[in-house]
């Protein structure tokens, strides 16, 4: 199966699991659940709320115990949330202010999820391989999160 119609049936589960249901944190937690159980190659897939202006929380995840807060503009998902684009991130050791939760991680993936126009909270999503995330990846989860905030 190509990555676009795997994505394109990832959308489609999101859709199903969150179909109806209002709770931001359930859809968070299946969500991260499908992504952790389909995803190959990955060691970490999650979210990060905004919980002030300056400052992201931990949201439910899949994976090893996780940084609890990130100040917006520092690391991958400070990044995401302060300049409101997609960061991905082919070695995480050459980003500047990357932030080391898991020693494991070496390459990252981050989209900004919107609520009334502002950065409601990030998708995250680590892999244990340098390179493992590319422009259909982008794709595939920018449309994932679409699906999300469809439902916020």
């Amino acid at each position: 199966m190509s990555k676009q119609k795997f994505y394109q049936s990832l959308v489609k589960q999101t859709e199903s699991l969150i179909n109806g249901e209002s709770n931001v944190i359930a859809n968070m937690a299946n969500i991260s659940a499908l992504l952790f159980t389909s995803l190959e190659d990955i060691n970490w897939a999650g979210f990060y709320l905004m919980d002030s202006p300056d400052e992201l929380v931990l949201g439910p995840f899949q994976g090893n115990p996780a940084c609890i807060r990130i100040p917006v503009g520092k690391g991958v998902c400070g990044t995401a949330a302060k300049t409101q684009e997609t960061q991905l991130v082919e070695d995480v050791h050459a980003f500047a202010g990357h932030i080391a939760c898991d020693a494991a991680s070496n390459s990252e993936i981050v989209v900004p999820i919107f609520k009334d126009g502002k950065v409601f909270a990030v998708l995250d999503i680590d892999s244990p391989s340098v390179g493992r995330f590319d422009i259909e990846d982008r794709t595939g989860l920018e449309a994932l999160v679409k699906c999300f905030e469809a439902n916020l």
